[in-house]
């Protein structure tokens, strides 16, 4: 079976797209490596999307794909390993070894969290290591927990734990935050949160979780005993199934249409090269990107009509 168009994402970008397609009467396949909301439904409180005051993430990614369900939205949960762009019929690879056909191609797959690299983050995930306060913060409460990083996520997931745990340290490579001042001054006014300039984490320890990390600070070694680990050092593209898409740094580059380098491919939401990235600007690159798949695969079934 060759679709009109495949979605790859499910996030606020995808989601939108396939709105659009849907109602235009598109037969279309969404990919999703993890659950439909993306990066939304680790954000307990969103409060600069038009239309509410304040939601979570997670009601907000429902609110979203029931407009896509309601339109009958099919959708499979795994991951593209490989892709074939090039031809006039696009074909992807799934983690499940299957091949799944289109006419047309909508990346948005959003970004992925960056790793620290260090010894023992592998083998303690999800055993003391998180990439997400809201979903894993509850575990650890009345406990003494590190939050590694110094930008507006770090703080705003120390600040979410500092209402859980009994002590929240803040990890900064460098000598000076890198958030907004008005998360630095909720951060500095909180008696629970400790903020720890121009140190690393060398290495993570524990036995069948995590008990204690080695600290490096100014190329002093030394230890801290800590509960959990919470990982906010930021995030990049998860681009690399799609090599023949023109990136930068694994940006996808693509004009104000979303449209890329490759005829009937195009790229929305947070993996795109442009200047802002949120929710709101994923939601109009997916309306953006599906307008663009709608034009071109009725012109491209029209050559097909005529040949035949």
């Amino acid at each position: 079976m060759v679709y009109d168009l495949i979605i790859v994402g499910a996030g606020p970008a995808g989601i939108a797209a396939s709105i659009y397609a849907l109602r235009a009467g598109l037969n279309i396949l969404v990919v999703e490596r993890e659950f439909y909301g993306g990066k939304m439904n680790y954000t307990d409180h969103i409060a600069n999307y038009p239309g509410f005051v304040n939601i979570s993430g997670n009601k907000l990614s429902e609110n979203m794909f029931s407009c896509a369900k309601n339109l009958g939205v099919n959708i499979e949960y795994c991951d593209v390993v490989n892709s074939n762009l090039l031809e006039t019929v696009k074909t992807i690879t799934t983690s499940h070894d299957v091949d799944y056909q289109s006419l047309s191609l909508i990346v948005a797959t959003g970004l992925k969290n960056k790793n620290l690299k260090c010894k023992g983050e592998t083998e303690f995930s999800g055993k003391g290591i998180s990439y997400c306060a809201s979903c894993d913060g509850f575990l650890f409460k009345d406990k003494n927990v590190i939050v590694v990083g110094g930008g507006n996520s770090a703080l705003e997931d120390a600040i979410y734990l500092s209402g859980i745990c009994k002590k929240v340290t803040i990890l900064v490579r460098k000598n000076y935050l890198r958030a907004d001042q008005i998360l630095q001054d909720h951060v500095n006014h909180n008696d629970k949160i400790e903020i720890m300039f121009e140190t690393q984490i060398n290495e993570i320890i524990g036995s069948d979780k995590v008990e204690k990390v080695i600290l490096n600070s100014n190329d002093k070694l030394f230890d801290f005993d800590t509960d959990a680990v919470f990982i906010a050092i930021g995030q990049e593209p998860a681009s690399s199934a799609f090599s023949e898409i023109s990136s930068n740094k694994g940006y996808f580059i693509s004009d104000e249409n979303c449209s890329t380098n490759l005829d009937g491919v195009y790229v929305a939401g947070d993996c795109r090269e442009k200047k802002l990235r949120q929710i709101v600007t994923a939601v109009s690159d997916g309306a953006i990107a599906a307008s663009q798949a709608i034009k071109y695969v009725k012109k491209i079934k029209q050559k097909i009509s005529i040949k035949n």
